[in-house]
């Protein structure tokens, strides 16, 4: 039998959405540095601007490749995404290219963020003209966020 699809978007909306401070419950061990609740609130915000511009790259391997390729931008990874060998490999690549990242505790305000209904780990915000105030600001707190040992 199909599924009741009115009857699933119910469920779903009846289930309160976590608190920043409920979400830290669920970060893995690698989740470092991790973003402050107003910095989160920052990025998701210049998250939604690039996607409007389609100046975003999501996904380990969208990320990964442009990383390689020496594309600039900030990363944000999801504290949140189990199993961590996933994307444990590209907080490396970025700190061997200086390029700034940060952590959110949700992969799945991460993927809302991006306009989309499936969550994401990984984004890469490049710097566009047109939020390019919101760009630098986020730049700033997440380079002078401490990179861990």
């Amino acid at each position: 039998m199909a599924r009741d699809k009115p009857e699933a978007a119910a469920e779903a909306e009846a289930t309160p959405e976590l608190s920043y401070r409920e979400q830290l419950d669920f970060l893995n061990p690698i989740a470092q540095p991790l973003a402050s609740r107003k910095l989160t609130r920052k990025l998701l915000k210049c998250i939604r601007k690039a996607t409007k511009h389609k100046q975003l790259r999501r996904g380990v391997k969208e990320v990964q490749k442009f990383i390689n390729k020496g594309e600039r931008g900030i990363t944000v990874l999801a504290g949140d995404t189990l199993p961590i060998d996933v994307y444990c490999h590209i907080p490396i690549m970025c700190e061997d290219r200086s390029l700034p990242y940060a952590y959110v505790p949700s992969k799945t305000d991460l993927g809302a963020a991006a306009g989309s209904k499936r969550p994401t780990c990984v984004i890469m915000i490049k710097p566009h003209e047109e939020y390019q105030e919101a760009y630098d600001e986020c730049l700033e707190e997440v380079s002078a966020l401490p990179l861990p040992l």
